[in-house]
């Protein structure tokens, strides 16, 4: 089925040009007279890109922007302008347009953009589709209208249906597997297998073993031949995670299979061709292993075709609300809660929060979050200590920076009460009585504080 593009522009003639123009290209294309229009239709038809105007009478493209991303639409949307340079194009790219595009258009760039726009948009269909089976398990698929993973998912469209290597670098915890998963799985590899090695968790003496497999009598215990994670993986994917943690040794025994295609398994003589796409990942400075001696320079460059750097948590914030969102209706169906989200002072905690264990992290906290539910929304108390403890630390050198005295008093009596609190495991009467106040002045100062909605 063709895609469908959305042309939203208040100028017919505009809207009618680019019409016949995409048609002539092999799309269908509806469009919109006004933002207004193009909000709704982009709400019902869920096209495979839009290509909106950014000034238009009454809500402009921006605003159209503003209220899709709000809606958790992840909807490709291209910008048109004859205005490149002004601080609304700046604000947009900010809040996740894919493209813009300057007035004049040329045909070649607008018919090359929108190709990359559906392309991107198939990705994330087949990725949700996944979810359920190669992607199996809650939080699991790649969730961000953030600068940053638009980019991740630009270069994923680019690059799936080729066989190049490709090496994703990010912190612990920033779904660099999802990241392999979904090259694999939308190339033409993808029903073939995907084989996944940590290189981390296993012993150097045994991780030769596990790759290239070993013959019969290879060394004690070798009872029987088994093939290696690179024979498994013939014709598919193979992805080496924590591939900085792989010694010297191994990585000259990489870099032939790389440069050749072929290998022996262990304690064998017989030169086993492979046909598998490569794609490592590492949280490490790989060019600083390189200057300490810890990695092969000659390997780097092999591995490093395409690279993909996924951004942590800390870096694209707005995409937490998408990302808890997701993983609280998740867990809401295991555990059979009835839970809908976040009251707004327990996400702004979750905004302030810097989140080292990356979306890892966010996962595990939307777990514990749900299952310590009351109600069917989660609240500051459902929220473990350390991100409490790290938002009153903020908030507190914020008030040692420049807030008024009153506002730091106020901060003060909120660390008291929330020590409080927690001490007494959040028995509001326990907590007064050790403040020496009364249950209901407690309440209404916890109102006061912010510590309750």
């Amino acid at each position: 089925m063709e895609d469908l593009i959305l042309v939203v522009d208040d100028e017919e003639s505009v809207r009618q040009t680019l019409k016949d123009i995409l048609t002539d290209h092999g799309y269908r294309v509806e469009t919109a007279r006004d933002g207004r229009e193009g909000l709704e239709k982009i709400t019902v038809l869920d096209p495979s890109a839009v290509i909106m105007d950014i000034r238009m009478p009454e809500v402009d493209g921006i605003k159209v922007l503003e209220l899709v991303r709000l809606k958790g639409q992840n909807t490709p949307i291209i910008l048109i302008t004859a205005y490149g340079s002004t601080q609304s194009t700046i604000e947009a790219m900010k809040m996740g347009a894919f493209d813009y595009l300057l007035k004049p258009l040329q045909i070649n760039d607008l018919i090359e953009t929108v190709k990359k726009a559906t392309e991107i948009k198939r990705l994330m269909r087949k990725t949700s589709s996944q979810s359920g089976k190669e992607m199996s398990g809650p939080g699991e698929i790649m969730i961000g209208l953030s600068p940053g993973m638009q980019k991740v998912y630009k270069v994923i469209g680019r690059v799936a249906n080729s066989n190049a290597t490709v090496l994703v670098r990010g912190e612990s915890g920033t779904g660099k597997e999802l990241v392999a998963r979904a090259i694999h799985f939308n190339s033409v590899r993808r029903d073939k297998p995907f084989i996944k090695i940590n290189c981390a968790s296993i012993p150097d003496n045994l991780l030769e073993s596990e790759l290239f497999g070993y013959e019969k009598g290879a060394f004690t215990g070798a009872v029987t031949s088994k093939p290696g994670k690179f024979e498994l993986a013939q014709r598919g994917t193979i992805f080496l995670d924590e591939i900085g943690e792989m010694s010297l040794n191994l990585q000259a025994k990489l870099l032939r299979v790389i440069q050749e295609r072929e290998f022996e398994r262990l304690g064998g003589t017989e030169t086993i061709k492979v046909d598998v796409r490569i794609i490592a990942a590492t949280n490490k400075d790989l060019e600083k292993c390189i200057a300490e001696g810890t990695f092969r320079e000659d390997l780097f460059y092999r591995l490093n075709v395409v690279d993909i750097y996924l951004p942590p948590l800390r870096e694209r914030k707005d995409d937490i609300p998408l990302l808890a969102e997701h993983m609280i209706k998740l867990y809401s169906a295991e555990y059979k809660k009835q839970v809908s989200g976040f009251t707004e002072q327990a996400m702004k905690l979750l905004l302030e929060y810097d989140w080292p264990g990356n979306v890892r992290e966010l996962k595990n906290v939307c777990e514990r979050a749900v299952l310590m539910s009351n109600g069917p929304l989660l609240t500051v108390e459902d929220l473990p200590h350390s991100i409490r403890k790290s938002s009153r630390r903020l908030h507190w050198l914020k008030g040692l920076s420049g807030d008024s005295f009153k506002e730091m008093i106020a901060e003060v009596e909120r660390e008291i009460i929330l020590q409080a609190l927690e001490e007494h495991n959040w028995n509001r009467s326990a907590a007064a009585q050790a403040l020496k106040m009364n249950r209901s002045s407690l309440y209404l100062k916890m109102k006061e504080l912010g510590i309750i909605d």
